[in-house]
């Protein structure tokens, strides 16, 4: 979440990616970095152990909700 405030400060869009298990800590930090308004999208959790297939399902999952993010 700090590099998506920083992007968007910078004013280049940005969105973080973060597996669902941290979907609390993001709501958390992007308060606590005074942007609460900055995006993020989550991905199924667990990714930890997750194969590279796996890894590209859950990306493909998630592709327009980042392009959205990232568009608006």
């Amino acid at each position: 979440m700090h590099d998506t405030v920083w992007f968007e400060i910078q004013g280049l869009p940005a969105v973080s990616i973060a597996s669902s298990e941290f979907a609390e800590a993001a709501q958390t930090q992007r308060k606590a970095l005074g942007m609460e308004g900055a995006r993020y999208v989550l991905v199924d959790h667990p990714i930890q152990d997750a194969t590279d297939d796996e890894m590209r399902g859950k990306a493909r999952a998630v592709l327009d909700q980042v392009i959205a993010a990232l568009t608006v």
